[in-house]
């Protein structure tokens, strides 16, 4: 069975093409829910982003203050180049999966162990290499986790009504956040705890969603097949053949690539530029991080039913984008706290309007909906690849117009985020197939 709108039709618009009714019909859940996926979404957010925020620098200054800027740099860059591998190829295999389990239950509950293995190596790491390793486990485990509560949107809710599910995932990055540093600054300066217990709270969530998930197992006759050629398109969608897909994930990488600059290099930013001490930054990362959710919830629930009312995505995105732009510019040229705060804040409205929209859109134009994991795990690359772009590329940026007081232009950084926005708002244009 499938929708009333068939391939044939869909080839009109290029890369948009239209998903077959699930077996036994799309689900449409409601109330608890939604409440276990924003649960499993938050906890894989905080898992990946307490360490990559504040517990990595923490350590890295632990290890070798001199050099915080490096260590950082190569643990999460090493990690998300792994996860690059894993985040299509989990899709892929996801997408094979047919066992009664279900299609998406053991890739989070594969996610949650690893993550909670990062956690703890990273707690014992000493040196760079151990941490770097920590890293790893945890951002495989977050690759694993995310591909399973992003394909869960396309498999239990129809189009037209992925609206307030795209919203939840799509927040849950922020709101991972400031759970996750809220928690974390109740136990500093105690780094152990600091890094365990978000884990901890992270991987319940995961596990419970992966309990509470109606996931129907996927008939064998409907797997697709698996060759040579398959498994090296894991990594790969023709941006020829499915045009809109492409300009989405460019779109999208780009303005990760200022998410990064900010995850990455908020709290060295406040250490050496606004002078806190580390042991008062958890606090200052905390509010910062706070400001950001708290605007970016506000206008995701916002954004989440106006785009689903009117039934538009791109013009919201754009928008979003300039936004986020506009945040990290002011954030740049930032001499206070309560100015950085102000910056924050604007970021949020941008990432609350942005991740609220982009992924019901991505959504939408999908290569092959009816496989969707495969084509989330590499939209998620365009998450994850600014990770290891802007670690690579942050020790050149930062050398820009550096001087003997500062000797690492975070300014520059955020300005190079400020730009990759506003292009990444652009290439939403040509996308067809989506209002």
């Amino acid at each position: 069975m499938t929708n009333p709108v068939s391939r044939d039709t869909a080839a009109a618009s290029p890369g948009l093409y239209t998903q077959s009714v699930p077996v036994g019909g799309w689900a449409n859940p409601r109330g608890g829910f939604l409440f276990f996926l924003g649960f499993a979404a938050i906890g894989t957010a905080m898992a990946l982003l307490v360490p990559a925020v504040l517990t990595i620098s923490l350590k890295a200054t632990i290890i070798d203050p001199a050099n915080a800027g490096t260590i950082v740099s190569i643990a999460v860059a090493v990690g998300a180049l792994f996860s690059l591998v894993a985040l299509p190829l989990f899709g892929r295999i996801s997408d094979r999966i047919t066992s009664r389990s279900g299609r998406r239950r053991p890739l989070l509950v594969l996610g949650a162990v690893l993550i909670a293995i990062g956690a703890v190596i990273t707690f014992a790491s000493s040196t760079t290499a151990v941490l770097t390793v920590g890293s790893v486990f945890t951002q495989v485990g977050f690759a694993a986790a995310t591909v399973a509560v992003t394909s869960v949107i396309p498999d239990q809710f129809e189009p037209a009504k992925r609206g307030p599910a795209s919203s939840i995932v799509g927040v849950s990055l922020p709101v991972g956040a400031v759970i996750g540093l809220f928690i974390a600054q109740l136990f500093s300066p105690t780094l152990s705890l600091m890094i365990l217990v978000p884990a901890a709270v992270g991987v319940v969530g995961i596990l419970l969603f992966a309990v509470v998930l109606h996931d129907q197992p996927f008939p064998r006759d409907r797997r697709p097949a698996f060759t040579a050629v398959s498994f090296f398109s894991t990594f790969w969608v023709n941006p020829a053949k499915s045009p809109a897909f492409a300009w989405a994930w460019w779109s999208r990488c780009l303005l990760f690539f200022g998410v990064a600059a900010v995850q990455a290099y908020q709290a060295l930013y406040l250490i050496f530029v606004l002078h806190f001490s580390p042991q008062d930054v958890a606090g200052a990362v905390f509010l910062s991080t706070l400001v950001l959710t708290i605007a970016a919830l506000i206008f995701a629930a916002i954004a989440g039913k106006v785009s689903d009312r009117i039934g538009r995505r791109k013009p919201f995105v754009m928008a979003s984008s300039i936004l986020f732009a506009i945040g990290l510019l002011i954030a740049a040229n930032a001499n206070s706290f309560p100015g950085f705060l102000l910056a924050i804040g604007i970021v949020g409205v941008g990432q609350g309007i942005y991740f609220a929209v982009d992924l019901a859109l991505v959504t939408q134009v999908l290569p092959d909906p009816d496989n969707p994991a495969k084509d989330m795990g590499v939209i998620a690359l365009a998450n994850t690849l600014p990770s290891s772009i802007v670690p690579a590329i942050a020790p050149a940026i930062l050398a820009i117009g550096a001087t003997a007081a500062l000797t690492e232009n975070y300014a520059a950084l955020f300005i190079a985020g400020a730009i990759a926005a506003v292009i990444g708002a652009v290439l939403v244009l040509p996308i067809r197939g989506v209002k």
